[in-house]
């Protein structure tokens, strides 16, 4: 709302000016309404409102700063007391000889310092200093609000970018590993999987470096990871692959599924079988991304279940970060299968 108004809007010069004239065109129209004389309110607000704007000022920038923002509530109530009984002194000395000998003639006979008129008379002055104290709160509160998030908002993505850093040598890693497992048997694949895994790395290095990536990007990436894991498994894996719906201008964050695939081959595809499968389908509709991963696993027969890998855990921790309230992640282990089901919901 703020960016919308005029740049006089934002000058601090013009805003204060604007104040203390609202402030005192409304005292002026409700007392000329009341006395039904708006000469005498008019000029009487304008003769008092340099006192009021004095306590205001030094509430304001020395008061409000140094005692009440530090917690020294103890001694800005003294020093309010003290500065208010002196702005009500003002006032009534501006009374006593401009404003009474004018339209109030009478009230000279009283004392000039009498303590229960100069009491009453500050008094008054509070609800200017009041609203304007409210607007500095309201004010200096907005200020930490929009610090704190912009804060808050860098440290999501500080997160985040080190999650993501936290991706590659995880699966630099793995893939490796199953280059090493091909060269041991000195496979004629072997130098497939170079070519594979060096396209690979280019688009995690200089192709996924945003927020988002286009779908068909990704997918072709993890095409290429599954081709590499079928190198590696060769015929005693079976791998199911299907994408359904357009993926043309769609984006998404970049190597979201990634650690769930991995999981599959590292956990799933392991050496305890003789046989083993994978599937994998995306769906993508005007409404949302949905994910099902599946895999083979070896019978446990009592064994202990495996705690989560760090890729998982990444994974869902991006999810949290990036799609907020917006994404569904379901995680079913079962004696013979392990299945990820994973819906992301249009931004």
């Amino acid at each position: 709302m703020l960016k919308s108004l005029p740049p006089i809007f934002k000058n601090r010069i013009f805003q204060h000016v604007l104040f203390w004239t609202v402030h005192l065109v409304f005292y002026g129209v409700l007392h000329g309404i009341f006395y039904d004389n708006y000469k005498q309110t008019f000029f009487e607000e304008a003769l008092y409102l340099p006192v009021k704007m004095l306590l205001t000022y030094f509430v304001l920038y020395f008061l409000l700063p140094k005692y009440i923002l530090t917690g020294k509530y103890i001694e800005f109530t003294i020093l309010f007391l003290i500065s208010s009984f002196a702005a009500g002194t003002a006032q009534r000395i501006l009374a006593f000889t401009i404003d009474f000998p004018l339209y109030y003639p009478e009230y000279l006979n009283e004392p000039l310092f009498y303590v229960p008129k100069i009491i009453k008379t500050f008094v008054y002055i509070y609800q200017v200093v009041f609203t304007a104290v409210m607007i500095k709160l309201l004010k200096y509160w907005y200020a930490n609000k929009q610090v704190q998030q912009v804060l808050f908002q860098e440290k999501l993505q500080a997160e985040l970018k080190f999650l993501k850093t936290q991706i590659h040598p995880h699966f630099l890693f793995n893939t490796l590993n199953n280059l090493y497992a091909l060269t041991l048997k000195k496979s004629d694949r072997a130098p497939e999987m170079v070519l594979k895994l060096s396209e690979l790395i280019n688009y995690m290095l200089y192709e996924c470096t945003g927020d988002e990536v286009n779908v068909s990007k990704e997918i072709k990436f993890l095409q290429n990871y599954i081709d590499i894991e079928k190198m590696r498994y060769g015929d005693k894996l079976e791998v199911d692959f299907r994408v359904h719906g357009e993926v043309t201008n769609r984006k998404m964050a970049p190597l979201l599924l990634l650690p769930f695939i991995e999981n599959c081959f590292k956990h799933g595809a392991s050496e305890e079988l003789d046989s083993c499968w994978v599937k994998i389908q995306i769906n993508l509709d005007h409404h949302s991304i949905s994910t099902k991963i599946e895999n083979s696993v070896a019978a446990k027969n009592g064994a202990a279940k495996k705690p989560e890998g760090i890729g998982i855990q990444n994974a869902k921790r991006r999810l949290e970060l990036l799609y907020p309230g917006m994404h569904d992640l379901k995680i079913f282990e079962g004696q013979e299968t392990f299945l990820v089901v994973l819906t992301i919901e249009n931004q």
